[in-house]
């Protein structure tokens, strides 16, 4: 009687995009078993990745790293990107976790769709070994698209694969990684140099309005009633939250105050009230968590 061949098994790091689908389709062509996976860091994972497994057939994993990860973006080891990005730590990272997953489960191939010379900072041939290195997958790591032959910024051969497995309705390549952005990246910056010992609930009020920092004091002014929602629900003990009494306008929150700091905020939060701006004196509702 003659053994049946094992089928592989092949867990892929799934983000949702087109390439990381061509890796999956590329190794089910092979005969492997794929399980997907997508880490969750808080500035990625997600609805993509969902959508992407559903549309692929395959089961998805969606783990939460967010407490590791927020370790190396206030000290990387390899390094920052244009912007606060720490392109090469996150990539170990994953894989990391991955060969956690794929060692418990005894899983053949970790897998990636990773495309030599897209990105400057992790892909290129230098940080791609480096990281097969430390994560200590070694030839368990494969990277599909690579392995054809694909490279560089252009996406023609990937969308001549997309079409040879007639995939549709695959998101196309936007702004990237929060943390390359600018201004984004300018104020995570702030706040990790005001406050290094920062929480995920101080990263997400910098997105709930206009950032003031007054001395070690972050000072939070709402642009609209959706971020003054945000505001009120990201307030935590030690917070206080001004309003003005008589006038419509912005909730305005102080983390780390001072009475001067108090004064700031109240003079900004007459500022951009339309209706108080020119008013002398106007009351505030001062409230204290």
């Amino acid at each position: 009687m003659i053994k049946q061949q094992k089928q592989p098994k092949a867990l892929v790091l799934l983000s949702g995009g087109l390439d990381s689908t061509l890796a999956v389709k590329l190794l089910q062509e092979k005969g492997m078993d794929i399980t997907a996976v997508n880490f969750h860091t808080y500035f990625c994972g997600g609805e993509k990745a969902r959508i992407a497994g559903q549309n692929l057939n395959v089961p998805l994993r969606e783990v939460d790293i967010i407490s590791d990860f927020l370790k190396i973006l206030k000290n990387p080891k390899y390094g920052r990107g244009s912007g606060i990005n720490p392109c090469i730590d996150c990539h170990l990272l994953m894989l990391k976790h991955a060969k956690k997953i794929a060692d418990k489960e005894n899983f053949d191939f970790v897998a990636t769709g990773e495309v030599l010379g897209q990105r400057p900072m992790s892909q290129n041939k230098q940080a791609l070994d480096l990281i097969k290195e430390k994560s200590g997958l070694g030839k368990k790591l494969i990277r599909p698209l690579i392995d054809i032959g694909i490279k560089g910024r252009s996406r023609k051969e990937q969308i001549k694969l997309a079409k040879k497995f007639k995939i549709k309705n695959y998101p196309q390549p936007a702004g990237g990684c929060p943390l390359t952005q600018k201004d984004y990246a300018k104020k995570l910056e702030k706040l990790l140099e005001k406050k290094p010992c920062c929480k995920l609930r101080d990263i997400k009020l910098l997105e709930a309005g206009r950032n003031f920092w007054f001395g070690k004091s972050l000072i939070v002014v709402g642009r609209n009633h959706e971020n003054n929602l945000q505001i009120k629900k990201l307030a935590q003990k030690g917070d206080i939250l001004i309003e003005l009494k008589d006038y419509m306008g912005p909730l305005t929150l102080v983390r780390g105050s001072s009475s001067k700091a108090l004064d700031k905020a109240q003079e900004l939060t007459q500022y951009y009230s339309t209706k108080a701006r020119d008013k002398k004196n106007p009351s505030f509702r001062v409230e204290k968590i």
